[in-house]
């Protein structure tokens, strides 16, 4: 019976419950910190809820007794979930800042993608996953945050829109988007990044010259598409990166005028001046591609995707931002 008392008290929700955690608001325990707590390291789990199925990677840290944090990564259009996990180095960062990973892809013929539609399968089937891994591990609901490259940046995007009650912060990369329909419950702190000479999606907006090059999901022809058949995905709406990100501060209620420093060489930080907690940054690096900032793991042919920088590390940044920014009691 002590044995068993004393368990309890040391499990994770036993140790966390209600403690504050970075940016002083208290963990909140999900269902799963009632189990034993999960061995660190890397597991390939599958879900399936109704209409998808799906498998993601999940990277638990050592030594982390506590309601964890959770990083949804989302890969980009063609990518598959292993590559988005190798290149944004999340997995990494986490094992040494306490964070939980998750790297999700939906099972689908052809080539790895999302529909960020609003009221998509593939948008429940990611707040289902949500719930899924709260249920199975020992998750912080207050600090559940999305980022993804690319059409995950899309995503990521639309995931801040119809989730906004329960992701606290987002980081859309190479794809921030600011979508018309989008309503959220309250404002949604944002750190974007986005490179001047994006040759896949435009700075300026719209597809870059080589999305082209981009296969269809069947590999028969474009993505993009022509004037005469449409793209064959969804792609990057009209807006420049730098009006979509207002986008976003005017939905927070920010001032409109953003503050701009130069950061390093080759990168220009806006911040727009918001209420506290509904912060909205912009990070654009000069010349550079369609790249996740400071990477150094899969390497992408900069042919196609263009130049990366060394002068940053978005995942660092991206982890700062997010512990900062918790969901609001």
């Amino acid at each position: 019976m002590i044995a068993a008392a004393v368990f309890a008290a040391l499990t994770p929700a036993g140790l966390f419950a209600g403690t504050a955690n970075a940016g002083g608001v208290p963990a909140a325990p999900s269902p799963g910190c009632t189990a034993a707590p999960t061995a660190p390291g890397s597991t390939v789990e599958h879900f399936a809820t109704t209409g998808r199925s799906g498998t993601y990677i999940q990277d638990v840290p050592p030594a982390a007794p506590g309601p964890l944090p959770v990083v949804l990564d989302l890969h980009g259009y063609i990518e598959p979930a292993a590559i988005a996990r190798a290149s944004t180095g999340f997995v990494g960062y986490g094992a040494t800042h306490g964070f939980l990973t998750v790297t999700p892809q939906i099972d689908e013929p052809g080539l790895p993608r999302w529909n960020f539609q609003p009221g998509s399968a593939d948008i429940d089937w990611i707040a289902r996953l949500i719930d899924h891994v709260g249920s199975t591990l020992c998750v912080d609901t207050r600090r559940i945050f999305v980022a993804g490259l690319s059409m995950g940046a899309f995503t990521t995007s639309s995931v801040a829109c119809q989730l906004s009650d329960r992701v606290a912060a987002i980081a859309p990369v190479a794809g921030v988007q600011d979508f018309a329909w989008c309503n959220t419950s309250r404002p949604m702190p944002v750190i974007a990044f986005h490179g001047t000479a994006d040759p896949i999606i435009a700075y300026t907006g719209g597809p870059g010259p080589n999305a082209r090059l981009l296969p269809s999901p069947d590999g028969t022809g474009s993505a993009v598409g022509t004037e005469r058949d449409g793209p064959a995905v969804d792609g990057p709406g009209p807006a420049s990166v730098p009006d979509s990100v207002a986008g976003w501060a005017r939905r927070n209620g920010c001032e409109t005028a953003a503050h701009r420093e130069q950061t390093a060489p080759d990168v220009v930080r806006e911040s727009y001046p918001c209420p506290a907690g509904a912060e909205v940054e912009l990070y654009s690096i000069q010349g550079g591609g369609h790249v996740w900032p400071g990477s150094t793991g899969f390497p992408f042919p900069e042919l196609f995707v263009g130049t990366n920088t060394t002068s940053i590390d978005a995942t660092r940044l991206i982890w700062d931002f997010f512990e900062a920014h918790p969901l609001p009691e």
